[in-house]
């Protein structure tokens, strides 16, 4: 046993690769628990879908990929709440026409991309964390670390938001800046979550380590830190599930935190689905 569970760690590749999975399983578990709070799910998807875009452009400008990630995920929110502030639209329906316009735009642009350079660029939309280089994993170990500060740093301040917006405002709270702040760790984590799990999984990784949580733990900061450990081993899980059975490593890790929530909605004390049909009967 403790064979196995060292055999992946003589290849750098996967040291690199367990690394970044477990910065982003925690990272993803942490912010994605404001976003199931609020109920704001759809907005981590279209956050994700419109990172796209940002991509393409920043490979064919020569810059760095992760910039032109963020600067197109924090675009698309701020067009999402232009739409909403400006016209009778609802905001779910303006994340859904946006993030649909971004993800459009960013599948043609990667596609000229690719006629042009003959390389593939598919791996951002499913991941490829065996790929990651040392710079990547810098990179993303940055990401987490700010994004980590800043909630610390706001935690109380969010809570509050998160809990009551009306009540924030009415204490003084600059709500706007918080909104605005929320959107861009937001986005942060899904740019540090592109190479290990894509645009299209990255949503999974936000919602359902605190989902889980949710369901055995009331407290948000349980939820946090209970996610943030479901996230870790769903991520550690997936990678050594990926290397033993030649699997996909970003859908393996998927569908370990997947099957952990299923476990947990079947058999949490509390909601679980035969737990409160066994109390009936």
């Amino acid at each position: 046993m403790f064979e196995a569970l060292v055999e992946p760690l003589q290849y750098s590749f996967m040291q690199r690769s367990l690394i970044v999975a477990i910065l982003v399983g925690f990272l993803c578990a942490v912010v994605g628990s404001y976003l199931m709070v609020q109920r704001l799910a759809l907005l981590g998807d279209a956050i994700g879908h419109s990172v796209l875009p940002g991509l393409a452009i920043a490979f064919i400008l020569g810059m760095n990929i992760f910039v032109g990630a963020f600067i197109a995920g924090v675009l698309s929110t701020m067009v999402i709440t232009w739409i909403r502030t400006r016209s009778p639209i609802k905001e779910d329906a303006a994340m859904g026409i946006v993030f649909s316009a971004f993800f459009a735009l960013g599948i043609t642009l990667i596609t000229i991309v690719q006629k042009d350079n003959k390389i593939d660029l598919n791996h951002f939309l499913f991941g490829n964390i065996l790929g990651v280089t040392v710079s990547d994993m810098r990179d993303i170990a940055v990401i987490a670390a700010v994004v980590l500060a800043i909630v610390f740093l706001l935690y109380k301040e969010l809570l509050f938001y998160t809990f009551d917006p009306l009540g924030a405002q009415a204490a003084g709270l600059p709500v706007n800046r918080l909104n605005f702040g929320l959107m861009v760790i937001i986005a942060l984590t899904i740019v540090a979550s592109l190479k290990a799990v894509g645009v299209i999984l990255v949503l999974s990784l936000l919602i359902t380590p605190g989902a889980t949580a949710y369901l055995l733990v009331k407290r948000l900061h349980e939820v946090m830190i209970l996610g943030a450990i479901i996230g870790v081993i769903s991520s550690i899980s997936g990678m050594y599930l990926s290397y033993f059975y030649n699997l996909p490593s970003g859908p393996a890790i998927v569908l370990v935190v997947s099957g952990l929530f299923v476990l947990s909605l079947l058999f949490s004390p509390a909601h679980g689905v035969l737990t409160n049909m066994q109390k009936k009967s």
